[in-house]
């Protein structure tokens, strides 16, 4: 799922390359992803793109008029922006905004789940819409004082995940943010001890800008279909740690996997499945 650093460099690329373009006409091939009925897409020809940034995870494209296009990625979603039209209907396409200058964006999305969602609205909805409105403070580029989050008895790596408490972070950078922080995933946050709290605020802040350093070095219009993700534990399960050397690890979970060092966080215990992880709460 795109992250906070995948989402922030796509708004970025995005708002310098679309800010003051006119828009031709809006569709959506795939009907699914279209959760507003009013205004109608229709609503977008002839206006002006004012704008695109970040909340969260989500995407918004200010538009001329009062108008934004509120976009989750969810699991497989991608917004890219290209200089020719598609041709043939593309089978990933969920939204196709066409501009004056022959311009076109498109929310594509690959796999099979097709979770990825757009809405149309107006100004005076879109804080009030229950996507954002529910959202916690941003995990960058202004982290909220951490005191009050980690006050609950709950483990790092599903409280740092919960966009109700901090928006932004997930599954493939919580491991990153934990790795560098040296902090066992199961370590409940309110046994965190003062200095491993100094430990985990740097580590949010240094591993979401060396993401973001990267992806500015590397990535370019349009938003490549896999991003080129600067992970060293996240997806390394088997591998030599970078900081030690020893075998990193992964806990396996239904719909996700936690990576991570068991000598640099762990004290040296492998942990093999969710029950065994009670070792460390």
């Amino acid at each position: 799922m795109p992250e906070l650093p995948e989402v922030e460099i796509t708004a970025r690329l995005l708002d310098r390359a679309l800010t003051g373009a006119q828009i031709e006409s809006a569709l959506a091939p795939g009907i699914n992803a279209l959760k507003t009925i009013d205004p109608p897409l229709s609503a977008l020809a002839g206006r002006e793109v004012l704008g695109v940034r970040r909340r969260g995870k989500h995407l918004i494209v200010e538009i001329s008029e009062g108008l934004a296009l509120l976009i989750h990625l969810m699991n497989a979603g991608r917004l890219q922006l290209y200089d020719k039209r598609s041709g043939p209907r593309d089978r990933t396409s969920r939204l196709l905004v066409r501009l004056a200058d022959g311009r076109e964006l498109r929310l594509r999305e690959f796999g099979s789940r097709q979770s990825a969602w757009v809405k149309l609205l107006r100004g005076n909805e879109l804080e009030q819409d229950p996507a954002l409105a529910t959202l916690g403070p941003e995990a960058w580029p202004d982290p909220p004082e951490l005191e009050p989050l980690l006050s609950a008895p709950r483990p790092l790596h599903a409280l740092l995940r919960d966009q109700r408490e901090i928006a932004g972070i997930g599954r493939s950078w919580v491991d990153e943010i934990l790795w560098s922080a040296m902090l066992s995933p199961f370590k409940r946050a309110e046994d965190l001890l003062d200095e491993e709290r100094e430990r985990l605020a740097d580590a949010i802040s240094s591993t979401i800008e060396r993401a973001l350093a990267h992806y500015e070095e590397v990535v370019r219009l349009p938003i490549p279909d896999k991003l080129p993700m600067p992970l060293q534990v996240h997806r390394h399960e088997g591998e030599a740690c970078p900081r030690c050397g020893a075998t990193l690890r992964s806990v396996h979970f239904e719909d996700y996997v936690i990576a991570y060092c068991p000598t640099c966080q762990t004290e040296g215990r492998v942990l093999k499945d969710r029950r065994l992880s009670r070792l460390l709460r």
